[in-house]
């Protein structure tokens, strides 16, 4: 069924809606997201896509296209590469009439691309750094016009110069996770783990705290910071750190030692990033029953992301082959989660980590210590 054109007064309400979202919004895929709603509400199309370009990688690739995956394609490429290219708009009415339209995601997708525009968009200082692309216009004239190439244009000349400030925004936060992950690696390497743990209880800590019920942002913040969760394992003596066997009762308390010094070393920061890394770093070794250090904390006491790192970094310690023991095979692991469920660990923490085990098994397999096989064949 066809569409019929938008009033002005419907235009405006678009425009003003998506402009105050986009305002709003420091997440950079959530802005692309109202930017490519935007864009086809507006002119009234199928699908938009915003492109985006990967300089590094000389590419074009877009996150957020109606109806599909990611696509990526060489940077210059198709109609979006030449638009891109050129800095000029250009309008199709039928693609496959046009030697630069790029059938092969019509291939592989199944869906029949018939009329487009695209508009390269431009940063505050005027360069082209992504382009609007619409398919198929749904009125009954069946393609696009220059008024949609005016609205078009409107909508990436607001959208573009909102867009850097996020990219901006978004290039801070990535800075901040490749220090965290860094750091937290720099413990880690300490007492003779690889770098692959900390990656792995990341992922662990983001998978069940999405199964728990967090949102996708707190989750995400959760995978960010957890790799710090032993920091202060920096401060702890080699001698210790690394003993092979037996601790003394002496010795354990300066292992203990360590959520205090990550805490403290976290706290001060003004990033909330390294404010909850904090947390994390204080709260992973309390249990559920309140037998744990440093504080005794007891239950929901201990903040959620303690709770959920503490599961996470427990079936990584167990899984894995470490200088004071052999890894556990994976039915012993999972009689350990079932016997500490209320004791060590939250009960609804365990039963998300039985729920995710699957998908947890799936990380630990990509990826694997040196010369550690997979988990699920009981191996190390």
């Amino acid at each position: 069924m066809y569409k019929i054109e938008l009033t002005s007064e419907d235009l405006l309400r678009i425009i003003f809606e998506y402009t105050a979202r986009i305002a709003s919004e420091r997440n950079l895929k959530s802005v692309l997201i109202h930017m490519a709603n935007m864009g086809r509400e507006m002119i009234l199309s199928d699908r938009c896509t915003v492109w985006l370009i990967d300089e590094i990688n000389q590419q074009l690739y877009t996150t957020v296209a109606h109806g599909v995956d990611e696509i990526r394609i060489p940077y210059g490429t198709g109609l979006v590469g030449s638009a891109i290219i050129t800095g000029e708009a250009i309008i199709i009415e039928d693609a496959y009439n046009d030697p630069r339209h790029n059938a092969e995601n019509d291939l592989r997708t199944g869906y029949h691309t018939k009329s487009i525009i695209t508009v390269p968009f431009r940063n505050n200082d005027g360069e082209i750094i992504g382009a609007y692309q619409a398919i198929n216009k749904l009125t009954e004239i069946g393609y696009f016009t220059t008024r949609d190439l005016e609205l078009l244009s409107l909508a990436a000349s607001y959208a573009g110069k909102s867009l850097e400030s996020v990219m901006l925004h978004q290039e801070i936060i990535d800075t901040q996770r490749e220090i965290i992950s860094a750091m937290g690696e720099i413990g880690e390497i300490r007492s003779k783990e690889t770098g692959n743990h900390v990656k792995r209880v990341a992922e662990y800590s983001y998978v069940l705290a999405l199964g728990y019920g967090l949102d996708v942002d707190q989750a995400d913040l959760l995978r960010t910071i957890s790799p710090m969760h032993d920091i202060g394992k920096v401060a702890i003596p080699d001698a210790v750190l690394n003993k092979p066997g037996k601790l003394t009762d002496e010795e354990f308390e300066i292992i203990k030692s360590h959520t205090r010094i990550g805490h403290q070393l976290l706290r001060g920061s003004k990033r909330e990033l390294l404010r909850t890394a904090s947390i994390v770093a204080e709260q992973h070794h309390e249990k559920w029953d309140g037998s744990g250090y440093p504080e005794g904390k007891k239950g929901e006491e201990i903040h959620i992301f303690g709770r959920i790192t503490a599961v996470a970094d427990v079936f990584d310690a167990l899984s894995a082959e470490r200088v004071y023991k052999a890894a556990w095979p994976l039915d012993k692991i999972e009689n350990l989660f079932r016997e500490e469920r209320g004791r060590h660990f939250d009960p609804a923490v365990v039963d998300v980590f039985f729920a995710k085990l699957p998908k947890l098994l799936e990380i630990r397999r990509k990826l694997p210590d040196d010369e550690q096989s997979d988990l699920s064949s009981g191996g190390r």
